[in-house]
């Protein structure tokens, strides 16, 4: 896009949001955005180059995605049905619907109860649920806690009391898993939920770390839902609370962990809404706590480290339409020693910015490769989903067979 069709475009934007009866902080709210991105939009000074954006953007001005930017044919994505619902994570939904425990308050008349693993087991067991959770095995992961959620809720009101606290911690720390599970399914709402038991239980615990690390998953969940101003209120609050508590001290790698891991949810936060500086002052935060930390971690299962920060760092670019920054970024980094879903996102982000230049043939590689690691991730992904329903617009007719049966398993065919 030109200087001069960046001009037009916005243009077009200020037109249309006036003729919905829009100020830039209604359309602003409606986006998820700031008022000063839409601003930035109208005077052409931010590029809008992502299909999901232009889509979104379009929708709230009530207008065909071609009128907005007619660079594109009338009879693509905006005519597109919408993705079939993903469902692997429906059982798990149900799961955490209601009371937890009822049972406990209400015991069956024939006092007979369930048999309560061992704690050494439920250890066992979440440990295999947050595997599933970085791999993105959903339906294994909902088969898997089918038995495993009702197990630790009714023993955390029924374990001995020395026990209790250990009961506690492992039931925060899966009702974490199951909020990253949730949200990189795009079901924002339950992944919610899921992170507002996971601090409950985590504050039962005795762990604040615990509570922080729930509270990181909490912001992810509000970012999906376009609650920006809730997702920052919460990451900055644990942010600023957990650095006044170590003002004096040096951190504990554990403390590094959660520190540099609420840097990187701000950062995103900040990228989703347009605003580059603070973004990238996010990310130097996170550049030095990663620093001070000297290794790839994995404390409460958030895999901060150098190399996660910069896999983040090629999201916010993305994000912020510095496709070439991601890319340069991106394709410098080693991830073997992350989890399948780190790598996973890493490449799905590079898939990401190579279609914003417009790199047909290595933005499919790279979507493969992702594809190849995490495929209910994948498939499931709305951002992927995304950059391959623009692929497929990029490429057109002559998108290859690869490409046309990526977007029938991912359900993004044009």
């Amino acid at each position: 896009m030109t200087e001069d069709q960046q001009a037009a475009f916005g243009g077009r934007v200020k037109e249309f949001r006036k003729k919905a009866g829009l100020d830039q902080v209604d359309l602003a709210a409606r986006l998820g955005k700031s008022a000063s991105w839409v601003s930035q939009v109208e005077r052409g000074v931010i590029k809008v180059r992502a299909l999901d954006v232009l889509r979104d953007l379009a929708a709230q001005l009530g207008v065909p995605l071609h009128q907005l930017e007619p660079s594109l044919p009338a009879a693509s994505p905006e005519t597109l049905p919408e993705p079939a619902a993903a469902n692997d994570l429906d059982g798990a939904r149900l799961l955490i619907s209601g009371h937890p425990a009822l049972d406990v308050l209400l015991p069956s008349a024939s006092g007979t109860e369930p048999e309560s693993p061992s704690t050494e087991d439920l250890v066992s067991q979440v440990e295999t649920v947050w595997g599933l959770a970085h791999r993105s095995e959903f339906a294994e992961l909902t088969a898997q806690l089918q038995t495993l959620v009702p197990a630790l809720e009714r023993a955390a009101r029924t374990a001995p009391a020395p026990e209790r606290t250990h009961v506690l911690r492992l039931l925060a720390r899966t009702y974490q898993a199951l909020s990253a599970s949730f949200v990189r399914q795009d079901e924002a709402d339950a992944a919610w939920i899921a992170a507002d038991r996971a601090i409950s239980a985590a504050e039962a615990s005795g762990e604040p770390l615990e509570v922080c690390a729930s509270i990181f998953r909490l912001a992810h969940a509000f970012v999906r839902l376009k609650h920006l101003d809730q997702a920052e209120y919460a990451a900055h609050t644990a942010l600023q609370t957990l650095h006044d508590h170590v003002a004096d001290r040096d951190p504990t790698p554990e403390e590094c962990s959660v520190l540099g891991s609420l840097h990187l949810v701000l950062a995103l936060i900040h990228a989703r809404a347009g605003r580059r500086a603070p973004a990238r002052a996010e990310l130097d935060q996170a550049r030095t706590v990663a620093r001070e930390l000297g290794a790839d971690r994995n404390d409460f299962n958030l895999e901060f480290g150098p190399t996660n920060v910069e896999i983040q760092a090629v999201a916010t670019a993305v994000d912020l339409g510095d496709a070439g920054e991601a890319i340069d970024i991106g394709e410098a980094l080693a991830t073997e020693g992350l989890s399948a879903e780190r790598q996973a996102r890493l490449l799905m982000d590079l898939g990401r910015a190579y279609v914003q230049r417009r790199q047909a043939g290595e933005a499919l590689d790279c979507l493969l490769r992702a594809e190849v690691l995490a495929p209910e991730m994948l498939r499931t992904h709305t951002a992927a989903r995304s950059a391959i329903r623009e692929l497929m617009l990029l490429t057109g007719s002559a998108a290859p067979e690869e490409l046309r049966a990526l977007a029938e398993r991912a359900d993004a065919q044009e």
